[in-house]
């Protein structure tokens, strides 16, 4: 048996569908080269168009009517729904900031009530200082007082020395005895 005698129907089926394809081409080649036929479809097109136009209306009125969401309805909704995350989002992300200033500045208000704390207790420290120094001051002014008393005593007392040295010596001397004016009783 020859090969070449055989019928392969693959093959076959590939010539017809090859001249099918040419016919076709032709047909479509020759009603889109004629200007009456374009003028039709066009028309045909409008015409469709139009139908379409007014069917989408009635559905939208029919919808509105029956309380029905539309196509635009719930596209409009999408885009609301995608335009809300991102704005939840954004808001998150402020929150966020927020919440990290609010820490930072609460940090910052503990430390400076720690440094308010240090103030007060040195003031404290400052004004027990301060009360103990004033004593101080006021017995050491009465101590120097005290020492100019004692001065003067010891001056007096000096210058009483020096009138018993004078009465003495006049004693001594057998002159007689004058009023002192330096003495105890007197003043410098």
């Amino acid at each position: 048996m020859s090969t070449k005698s055989q019928n392969d129907p693959y093959d076959s089926f590939k010539k017809y569908s090859e001249i099918w394809e040419k016919q076709i081409n032709d047909f479509l080649f020759l009603l889109s080269n004629n200007n009456e036929f374009v003028k039709m479809s066009g028309a045909g097109t409008g015409a469709h168009s139009r139908y379409l136009e007014v069917f989408k209306k009635n559905q939208e009125a029919l919808a509105g009517v029956l309380n029905i969401p539309t196509k635009n309805d719930l596209a409009n909704v999408a885009s609301l729904t995608i335009q809300t995350e991102g704005k939840i989002e954004s808001l998150e992300e402020q929150i966020w900031d927020l919440q990290d200033s609010v820490k930072s500045q609460s940090k910052e208000i503990e430390s400076v009530v720690e440094v308010s704390k240090e103030i007060i207790k040195l003031t404290k420290q400052l004004k027990t200082e301060l009360v103990k120094t004033k004593k101080e001051l006021a017995d050491s002014k009465n101590l120097q007082n005290e020492l100019q008393e004692i001065k003067f005593e010891l001056n007096r007392l000096n210058n009483f020395k020096e009138d018993i040295e004078i009465l003495k010596s006049q004693i001594k001397n057998d002159q007689p005895i004058e009023p002192v004016l330096t003495g105890a009783g007197s003043t410098k």
